[in-house]
């Protein structure tokens, strides 16, 4: 008898696995008719107009509310993968509407919309689910959710030829994370043809005013791309994302397969989307941001540091500011290491709890790039004129940020300038100016708002400066490291 429950039990889920996922919010969160939906996708990509990132997308992070409200600022992400040949998704999205622990994935079968089936790429799904380690299939987690769902028929608009694999995150520790990033970490491997998506809204808040400042803390953590420290602030609540934890696996997933640069392309929330910003009323922010790897002939590649010397480097700038604050010497260094002694600018950020504490750096490389490290460490935490010099005390709270720069490279058209990749500097008579390359993804700005902001808050200039040809514009990469990246 036990024999016959066991296999009946196994048949009920195999034919359950094949059967049509139908959709659970279509005519509410997006229009039911597929002429009309086809018709709203298409006008909302067309509005859109991303900055491309330097290199290839490896994911999406993407709004999931009503179309009306977050289709806008989905739209951004979307218009940037459209007719690329990736042909496994793997849509990463919070539970609403079921309370359960671990990760739930859809083994097979297909997800209906109104524009047609979605298969699930179920090859794919059994090599990451693992039921002791609390990856599973967990029926319910689907049965009424919506923020996978959304991300569909927008898809279905800009790829072809492709398959999903939908997961659903539960309430789920850090190790879970950790090993399900794993999991698909083994499963992609050198596969170029895997997009992964996190579904997210921002906060969710009474107060307009209340939701733009809790998003913009948000939005600063996520621009770290650390997974280990945005999970850590979405506990402390210093960050609130519904799909913070979607966030989280993906940024786990990106790092361990070289993918370490996020770019913000467009932030705002609902008051803005219907533009009714009342004092007082519910407000949710969207945010659409990609995670991309530098192409392969990206310039400034051949000054990238290994592990290791990005190791030594950030020994030294911390060796050399604890023997500065006892003695007020400089420490003597010897390396033999050539790409360390090449002749290379640098600049050293001292950051004390996540917010700045001192940041000095020489664009020009004078002096061999270890050398450079040394004495703007010293700059750093003693000579930035904005703060007082730090002390014995503060140093263990300190956490060491090292650009190490590309030489400068003259451009004549900001066409040759890669929001996200390059560093500029302005010079025009006497004044010029400098941002980082992670200015641009600290901020969200889109090119021209960059080069604004450089002219009028760093160099002293109009902010339209940069469009005087007597303005000369250089771009450099940098090298960005920091202590504890994960």
């Amino acid at each position: 008898m036990k024999r016959i429950a066991a296999f009946f039990c196994v048949f009920l889920l195999s034919a359950f696995a094949f059967a049509a996922k139908e959709p659970n919010v279509a005519g509410q969160f997006y229009p039911k008719d597929k002429v009309e939906l086809a018709k709203n996708i298409d006008e909302m990509l067309k509005e859109a107009n991303p900055q491309a990132p330097g290199g290839e997308i490896f994911a999406l992070i993407s709004p999931h509310a009503g179309y009306d409200f977050s289709g806008p600022t989905a739209a951004f992400g979307y218009k940037l993968i459209k007719g690329k040949p990736y042909k496994t998704v793997i849509i990463i999205a919070p539970s609403h509407q079921y309370a359960f622990r671990g990760i739930s994935i859809y083994p097979s079968g297909v997800f209906r919309t109104p524009l047609g089936d979605v298969n699930i790429d179920e090859d794919f799904c059994k090599k990451i689910i693992d039921a002791a380690s609390g990856i599973d299939f967990v029926e319910a987690a689907f049965s009424e959710e919506h923020s996978l769902e959304v991300q569909l028929p927008f898809l279905q608009r800009v790829l072809k030829d492709f398959k999903i694999v939908p997961v659903i995150i539960g309430d789920s520790d850090f190790k879970t994370l950790q090993v399900f990033s794993d999991k698909l970490s083994e499963a992609i491997t050198a596969r170029r043809d895997v997009l992964l998506i996190a579904s997210t809204d921002l906060c969710h808040s009474y107060d307009y005013e209340q939701t733009e400042a809790i998003d913009k803390d948000t939005i600063t953590e996520v621009n770290k791309m650390s997974g280990s420290d945005l999970y850590k602030k979405l506990k402390e609540g210093k960050a609130q994302m519904c799909g913070g934890l979607p966030v989280v696996a993906v940024m786990l997933t990106a790092k361990k397969l070289g993918h370490e640069k996020i770019m913000v392309l467009k932030h705002t929330n609902s008051a803005e989307a219907t533009g009714k910003k009342i004092k007082g009323a519910w407000t949710v922010g969207y945010m659409s941001a990609v995670v991309d790897k530098p192409s392969e002939k990206a310039e400034g590649e051949n000054n990238m540091l290994n592990d290791k010397q990005k190791k030594r480097l950030l020994e030294i700038a911390r060796k050399t500011i604890e023997e500065y604050i006892v003695t007020g010497k400089k420490a003597e260094f010897s390396e033999n290491d050539p790409k360390l002694k090449e002749a290379r600018g640098a600049f050293v950020t001292l950051r004390e709890n996540n917010e700045l504490r001192g940041c000095i750096g020489n664009m020009v490389g004078q002096k061999p790039l270890y050398l450079t490290v040394r004495d703007m460490a010293i700059e750093s935490a003693a000579g930035d004129p904005r703060f007082s010099p730090v002390t014995s005390q503060e140093l263990k709270n300190i956490k060491i940020e090292i650009s190490a720069l590309s030489p400068l490279k003259k451009i004549k058209s900001i066409d040759e300038f890669q929001l996200g990749i390059h560093g500029v500097v302005v010079k025009k008579g006497f004044n010029s100016g400098v941002f980082l390359p992670q200015v641009a993804t600290e901020t969200g700005w889109a090119k021209e708002e960059f080069l604004s902001n450089l002219c009028s808050e760093k160099a002293g200039l109009p902010a339209d400066a940069w469009k005087d040809p007597s303005c000369e514009i250089y771009v450099f990469t940098a090298d960005v490291f920091s202590e504890n990246e994960n």
